[in-house]
């Protein structure tokens, strides 16, 4: 990375870092995740979010290492609704690996050696007996023995650690008042942890890179009703007790609840945390309690988003070059429409046309992870409406190689005489743009 691209990447981290700043941040590792090579990086970025700021709290998996320790002591494992059958000889075996995974982990977090990216970060990782459990019981004639159930999170004693600028760590074994060990999923640990504290996020890591679709493209970004749609289609499929279900099910449960904003982010490659969290376009998939996106008048604030949308269009010619300053001139003619996260996803501007009752319609431009989303169709709407409520009856748009989308937006093939005298006298013959019209 050049000297260049770096301080253009710092300054587009800064407006996340400002937001990320005091809020607490729920992260749940899979077992999986703590065996993969990427371990020492992902726990190289908590601790980085850490020192930003933010408030951390570490909810740690085991599978994979309890069916290890299991089949050294040759006893076989067996799963009823997702929850393992826990005896007293499995439960020693669940005792032995989330200990000795909560001691891999508070190791990598001490780490501190000159030119790591450890050095000098001083974590404090606290951990306790904040959960309080209770036994599953018996379900359809299964007894599920020492596999518990959440009962209580103790918020209090958590909040307290994290303001002493702490890392709480929590494994995936709770105490019943009696004094009784219970086995729990990591996944409701994490759910319930970040419901009890009203958590800012949930950040779920796993093998998974975040939701896949049927022709397995990740997919950016889904609101509670797609959420509830692909659990059923996943159900449906038999597919109920897959990794992608329970993360979906865990991230339903945490949005219906207190949690704004649940993150599913993959855990192998390196960096991928850090994306999701501190940058524009992700590494994952993100689900929202309120999926809503808004479509505004641009404000004088807006002026380097609008910037970074238009810049990759104007490099290709699609769109006439503005600077800076003449947008913040101009900042008034915009209406842009914004992500939920904060995130431009559009832009578009209307210019009356003097001495007429026609506008110009300029400077579509979307988001390019976000193409194909309907995004343009909504502005356009808005700035009809817009258009409509100045009093104008016809809309003009000059374009070189989206004619195509206009015409399915209504809008009919014009010719330069169409245009009012004055836009006539401005057109760009270098340019060639066509020339389309819609009636309002």
């Amino acid at each position: 990375m050049t000297t260049n691209n770096y301080i253009q990447f710092f300054r587009e981290t800064s407006p996340y870092i400002h937001a990320h700043r005091g809020k607490t941040f729920v992260i749940a590792m899979s077992g999986e995740a703590v065996l993969d090579d990427n371990f020492d990086g992902i726990v190289h970025d908590i601790a980085l979010m850490q020192s930003l700021g933010v408030n951390i709290v570490l909810v740690h998996g085991a599978r994979p290492q309890i069916d290890q320790r299991l089949q050294l002591a040759g006893l076989e494992t067996v799963f009823r609704d997702q929850i393992r059958v826990t005896d007293a000889a499995s439960m020693q075996c669940v005792k032995e690996a989330v200990g000795s995974t909560r001691f891999q982990i508070e190791s990598a977090l001490s780490m501190g050696l000159p030119n790591s990216p450890m050095h000098g970060a001083r974590v404090r990782v606290i951990g306790g007996n904040f959960i309080t459990a209770k036994p599953v019981g018996v379900r359809e004639g299964v007894d599920f023995q020492r596999a518990g159930e959440i009962r209580r999170i103790d918020s209090a004693a958590i909040t307290q650690q994290l303001e002493s600028d702490a890392l709480v760590l929590m494994s995936t074994i709770g105490f019943s008042p009696t004094g009784e060990a219970f086995n729990l999923s990591y996944l409701d640990v994490a759910t319930e942890t970040a419901i009890a504290l009203n958590a800012e996020k949930l950040i779920l890591l796993s093998k998974a890179p975040g939701i896949l679709d049927a022709e397995k493209t990740l997919l950016r970004n889904l609101s509670l009703p797609e959420v509830i749609d692909m659990k059923a289609r996943l159900k449906k499929a038999g597919g109920e007790d897959s990794e992608q279900y329970a993360l979906l099910a865990s991230a339903y449960q945490a949005c219906r609840n207190s949690v704004d904003r649940v993150h599913l982010v993959g855990c192998s490659d390196d960096g991928t945390l850090l994306r999701e969290l501190f940058t524009r376009d992700g590494s994952g998939t993100l689900i929202m309690k309120d999926y809503s996106e808004v479509i505004r008048p641009a404000t004088i604030d807006d002026v380097g988003g609008i910037l970074d949308l238009i810049a990759p269009l104007e490099q290709k010619g699609i769109l006439v070059k503005r600077s800076r300053e003449l947008l913040e001139t101009e900042i008034s003619r915009f209406m842009v429409v914004v992500h939920p996260e904060g995130t431009l996803l559009g832009c578009a501007a209307l210019y009356p046309i003097d001495n007429s009752d026609a506008g110009e319609l300029a400077c579509v431009a979307t988001h390019p992870e976000f193409h194909n989303q309907g995004i343009a169709s909504r502005l356009l709407k808005n700035i009809e409406s817009d258009a409509r409520a100045n009093s104008l009856k016809t809309l003009f748009v000059l374009t070189t190689q989206t004619a195509h989308w206009f015409r399915e937006q209504g809008f009919v093939e014009a010719t330069l005489t169409d245009l009012p005298a004055e836009k006539q006298s401005l057109y760009n013959y270098q340019r060639q743009s066509r020339i389309f019209s819609k009636q309002l």
